[in-house]
């Protein structure tokens, strides 16, 4: 049986290379586990929910809400820094629910983009009341 060590090319298979993970990429690891946190009902501001609502009917534009909506990073290359600005329902605890969006997002880009989290910093910016209706669904309506 023989081992593979690198020596032969020069060393382990890690250390011949090197690995950059763009902002985008930890924005978006950021954004799905905050959002797939209970309680959380949106990223961003309100004003800017309307203006990616209005974005996201412009044909050609792309499909969906956009992930990285109400995430912030800065990207070393072995730290990451975050700030999030969420919506949360209205009944929630937010102070538990900022602390389970910080602990998933924490887990999160460390596992999937191998980067030491340093801080997540987050702004709640709205609560959601039961009987409001969301921006999209308001002009959907409207229309």
């Amino acid at each position: 049986m023989t081992e593979n060590t690198g020596a032969r090319h020069g060393g382990a298979p890690a250390s011949r290379g090197r690995t950059t993970v763009a902002d985008v990429v930890v924005e978006k690891i950021a954004g799905m586990a905050a959002r797939d946190v209970p309680g959380v009902h949106a990223l961003g501001s309100g004003f800017a929910r309307s203006m990616g609502s209005m974005r996201e009917r412009m044909p050609g534009a792309g499909s969906g809400k956009s992930v990285t909506r109400g995430v912030g990073v800065e990207v070393g290359e072995r730290q990451a820094a975050i700030d999030l600005e969420i919506v949360v329902d209205y009944g929630v605890s937010i102070t538990d629910v900022a602390g389970e969006v910080r602990e998933n997002v924490i887990a999160a880009v460390e596992r999937m983009a191998g980067r030491d989290v340093v801080e997540v910093n987050i702004t709640v910016s709205d609560v959601k009341l039961p009987d409001e209706e969301d921006e999209g669904e308001e002009r959907q309506r409207i229309q």
